[in-house]
């Protein structure tokens, strides 16, 4: 059995559900279920004896303690972490609880319990951390792409508690020999993406006939991974990933939000069309988020040398496969997109246009 953190978020549950379809191998899935959680993702598991869902908080050490020591996981897979930017500049508090303390008593939970077992399981042993490659900051545009040994300079609450959770588990491994992995990868996309990432809001605000807002002049360029190729990813660097390394996963997919926006309005436009006009005509220029990094790039090439990975997917074969699912799964949308998250849309763009 493999132990995951956030699983009912969007990267933990693309994860669970890929994993248990590929592998078999049983599942504790642990998550907090916050706004960002969906049990609803995890639908088309119920009834999967192999799928164990635990509600609990990875800052509450007894219960750590406890599942760890009845389900006796062989490794430790953690994606959760509050993870919007724009989230952590009202509200950082939430993201320092979380990405870091939640991480160091994640952290402590696992030492204690990878120093109980026998030798064989003990070397065995991995605590996979996933991280961001937002902990780099920001690059000019022509500056090479991040490689795993820049040095980190995080310029948000939401960066800088990633970067600060990042150092914790690179200290468990080289105080105490805990046996970690860390990946940072680029903006995922993909099926089951909380609305308010760019692209999972701009094709609910387009079919919504709702202003498509976009940050500055639009030219903030961003590396896009689609999420499915992420999790093989992590499957393979848990599989062979040298303890202690770090591995960054990208798409090779240098895109400007404003290209993205454009893309996506396109496709919809091909697929949905409005009765008259394109959807490009809501493209809403807005004031831009305060520390808005300018330029992401990851340089993955230590990821193909050292595991074997790269990307399945291109830009274009993974985004039309993520404007199908979004056009196909309304239900899921609407569901996800009530309540709080709509009170949180209106508190933060509200002001900026």
């Amino acid at each position: 059995m493999i132990l995951v953190t956030g699983g009912a978020g969007f990267i933990g549950s693309n994860f669970v559900l890929d994993w248990l379809q590929g592998t078999g191998e049983s599942v504790l899935n642990i998550d907090k279920l916050t706004y960002a959680g969906n049990l609803g993702t995890l639908e088309p598991l119920h009834g999967n004896v192999k799928h164990v869902f635990v509600r609990a908080d990875i800052c509450d050490r007894g219960a750590m303690d406890a599942l760890l020591a009845e389900h006796k996981p062989r490794a430790i897979l953690h994606f959760a972490a509050e993870s919007h930017v724009d989230r952590s500049i009202h509200g950082p508090a939430d993201f320092v609880q979380t990405n870091v303390v939640g991480t160091f008593t994640l952290l402590e939970a696992a030492r204690a319990y990878w120093i109980t077992l026998p030798a064989a399981q003990k070397a065995a042993f991995r605590f996979l951390h996933v991280s961001t490659d937002e902990v780099f900051g920001s690059l000019s545009e022509d500056d090479p792409p991040f490689s795993e040994t820049t040095p980190y300079a995080p310029n948000s609450p939401y960066s800088a508690t990633k970067a600060g959770s990042d150092h914790l588990v690179r200290a468990y491994h080289h105080t105490y020999g805990l046996p970690v992995l860390t990946t940072n990868c680029s903006n995922n996309y993909g099926p089951y993406q909380f609305p308010e990432k760019l692209i999972p809001l701009m094709i609910a605000n387009a079919l919504a006939g709702k202003p498509l807002p976009v940050y500055g002049d639009g030219n903030n360029v961003r590396d896009w991974l689609y999420v499915g190729d992420h999790c093989a990813a992590i499957r393979r660097v848990l599989a062979d990933g040298k303890p202690g390394e770090t591995y960054n996963i990208g798409g090779w997919n240098e895109k400007k939000n404003l290209d993205v926006v454009s893309t996506l309005c396109d496709l919809l436009d091909a697929s949905r069309p409005k009765a008259e006009g394109s959807y490009r005509e809501q493209i809403t220029y807005v004031k831009d988020r305060p520390g808005h990094d300018r330029r992401y790039a990851i340089d993955a090439r230590k990821l193909e040398r050292e595991v074997g990975w790269k990307p399945a997917e291109t830009f274009e074969t993974g985004l039309a496969k993520t404007v199908r699912w979004y056009l196909d799964n309304r239900e899921w949308v609407d569901e996800v997109a009530s309540g709080e998250y709509q009170k949180w849309v209106e508190a933060n763009y509200a002001e900026r246009v």
